[in-house]
Order: structure tokens, then sequence, then C-alpha cells
């Protein structure tokens, strides 16, 4: 039995192999949509898949064929070709605007977006589509199964892009180092992030990165601006433990204001000599 078994299989699978070849070149549109549907339930999407492109547009209009799309368009996305699953949901939710499927449709439509959004290091493009797909449909189905879904990954999405700016602050910030000027950036592109994503998981990061920056560009500052940079520099520590009295950052960010006040102690004591 043991060695008979392998051997059935395999005699099974030609047999299944020549099927489908055979179907696949005649033109019997009856025996590709029986095998299409059998395949489709065995989860075989990829001989299903071109079983349904071919018989397609042979079903137009008729009854079968709202079946046939959808089933045509959830084989591409089971393939993990997304930008065929995309595009043929939306045909479907166009065609059959009345459907019983048209919730899931519109969802798996906007999930394949999802499924092309690169890395966030990457460009955008497509996340910026996937969120607004993922959008319409959160504000078209309120109601829907897939609401709770839709909506966490239109926050990972959101996310993604936060990062992306993030770590631009961030560049700016590590490029200061040799750079007055990129500590300047950083200063902007902080505020910036901050005012374009207020509850962004980044915010806390990028309000240190804001003071990190103003300290080093005080610190490294002519002796005339230097008092009114360390001032903004104290400003930036002071918002960061307002919003977040307990900080990740709390013993940099008070390294940090020792060096501030340090130095604005200084000015002060100067100002009295002066006197």
């Amino acid at each position: 039995m043991r060695r008979i078994f392998p051997i059935l299989l395999i005699t099974i699978a030609l047999q299944s192999c020549n099927e489908y070849q055979k179907v696949l070149k005649n033109d019997d549109v009856k025996a590709k949509y029986d095998l299409a549907e059998k395949f489709y339930a065995e989860g075989d999407f990829k001989r299903a898949n071109r079983l349904y492109e071919q018989i397609a547009p042979k079903y137009v209009g008729k009854p079968q064929g709202e079946r046939v799309m959808f089933f045509l368009s959830n084989s591409y996305f089971e393939r993990g070709d997304y930008n065929m699953a995309g595009y043929q949901f939306e045909r479907f939710v166009k065609s059959y605007p009345k459907s019983d499927k048209v919730v899931e449709a519109s969802f798996l439509g906007a999930k394949s977006f999802y499924k092309l959004s690169p890395e966030y290091s990457l460009d955008q493009s497509d996340t910026d589509k996937a969120l607004l797909k993922l959008q319409n449909f959160i504000n078209t189905y309120p109601d829907s199964e897939f609401f709770a879904e839709a909506n966490n990954m239109a926050r990972e999405l959101t996310v993604k892009k936060e990062r992306k700016s993030f770590e631009i602050v961030k560049q700016y910030n590590k490029l200061g180092e040799f750079n007055l000027d990129m500590l300047k950036s950083a200063v902007t592109a902080s505020d910036n992030f901050v005012s374009d994503n207020p509850g962004s998981v980044y915010r806390e990061d990028a309000m240190f990165i804001k003071m990190d920056a103003l300290t080093h560009m005080a610190m490294n500052s002519f002796e005339s601006l230097k008092e009114e940079r360390l001032n903004e520099a104290k400003a930036a520590y002071l918002a960061l433990k307002k919003k977040y009295p307990e900080s990740k950052y709390d013993k940099k960010a008070t390294n940090l204001l020792e060096k501030i006040d340090k130095e604005l102690q200084r000015f002060q004591d100067q100002g009295v000599e002066s006197k």
C-alpha cells in the first residue's frame, strides 16, 4: 500500500492535468465553467483563474456572469496578483452594484491596493491610493463585518507614511552634527511633522528631536544668537514635558536641559557683572 498510494496520487494528478489541458483548449464554455468551479472549490486558484479568464466575456449579461466575475476577481487576489485583483473587483462593483457580494468585493478591492503598498522607505504613491480606497470603504460601509480590518489596515498605512516623514526629520538632525543649516531644517521638519500628524506614534520622538536640534544649534551659535536659541531649546523641553510628563526621553532631555540652564546662567551672571 505504501508503494501504491504515491503512484495513485501521481495518476490522479496526471489525469487532472490532462483534463485541464483538454478543456482549456476546446470551445466548450460549459465544460470550462464546471472545471473552473471545481478548481476554485479545491483552492487551485491558478488553474481556476485561467479558465475564468477565458469564459468571463461569454457570461456578460447572463445569470452566471456575476458569479464568474467575482470568482475571477478573487482568484487573482488569492494568486497574489493584486494589481489585477484590484482592477477586477472595481469592475465587479461597477457592473453589479446591487450584488450581495458588493461589500465584500469593495473590501477585497481596497485590500488589494493595501497589499501593493511598498516599504516605508520607497515611493508611497501606492500607499496613498490604498488609503483612499480603504477610507472610501470605511465611509461607505461603517456597519460592515470588514470594517475593523479595513480600519486596522488604514491605520497601518498611515503609520507607514508617518514613519517616512519622521525618518526625514531624523536624517536632518543626524546631518546637523556637521551642518548648522541641517539643524534648522530638522527643527522646521519636526514642527511640520507634529502639525501634520497630531496623533502620530512618532510625535514624542519628533518633539524630542526638535529639542535636541535646538540645543546643538544654540551651543554652536555665535554669542549674539546663543541666548535666544537656548531659550528656544528650553521652550522645546517644556513643551515635551507638558505633552509627555513621563517621556521615554526624560533622561536625555534632562541632560540637555542641564547644559541649557548652565549656559543661560552664564548669560545671567554676565548681565549682573555688567551692571
